[in-house]
């Protein structure tokens, strides 16, 4: 089964169905990080940058870089709002579509005020698994809009390892 997520563009035309429902999300999380933290963090990058060199691994000195400069970057700008659609055809998050065909499953996470999530699971091994913050939507609506469409996954009953981690230490 081919994978069907396609970005648009203003000069393409894709049915992607009539709106059930809609809400927006941040385009990434945005953490309150203490003055502790980024000193921290500074000196966890400075240590494994100066490994990497230390090892010749100069590529890897490279990618630390990038992810402090990111990281800081991040810190001055807000977030966009991206805009999520659930339709009669598929997911739209931004610009981005997501066929039902293409999905294997779903998944709500719902522990307020901290775990608000849906997740979304590919066919695709190679794509990885979407998560959606709900903020304030209502879990059940969500639910109740994807169930005609695709299968939920009961089974996953805590968000993923790297969720928790990102949440914890404020990424």
């Amino acid at each position: 089964m081919e994978e069907q997520n396609i970005s648009l563009k203003a000069e393409e035309s894709v049915d992607i169905g009539e709106p059930i429902l809609e809400w927006e999300v941040d385009e990434y999380p945005r953490y309150e990080r203490s003055r502790t933290w980024y000193i921290v963090a500074t000196i966890v990058g400075v240590a494994l940058i100066v490994y990497a060199i230390a090892t010749a691994n100069f590529l890897f000195a490279v990618i630390i870089l990038m992810v402090g400069v990111i990281m800081l970057i991040s810190t001055f700008k807000e977030p966009d709002r991206v805009p999520v659609m659930i339709t009669t055809t598929g997911v739209l998050i931004d610009d981005t579509y997501y066929d039902f065909d293409a999905i294997r499953d779903f998944s709500i996470i719902y522990d307020p005020p901290v775990t608000k999530i849906l997740y979304i699971d590919f066919h695709s091994h190679w794509h990885p698994i979407l998560s959606i913050p709900l903020e304030e939507m209502d879990p059940n609506q969500v639910r109740s809009s994807l169930l005609p469409f695709c299968a939920e996954n009961l089974n996953r009953k805590e968000e993923r390892l790297t969720d928790i981690a990102r949440r914890m230490y404020k990424l």
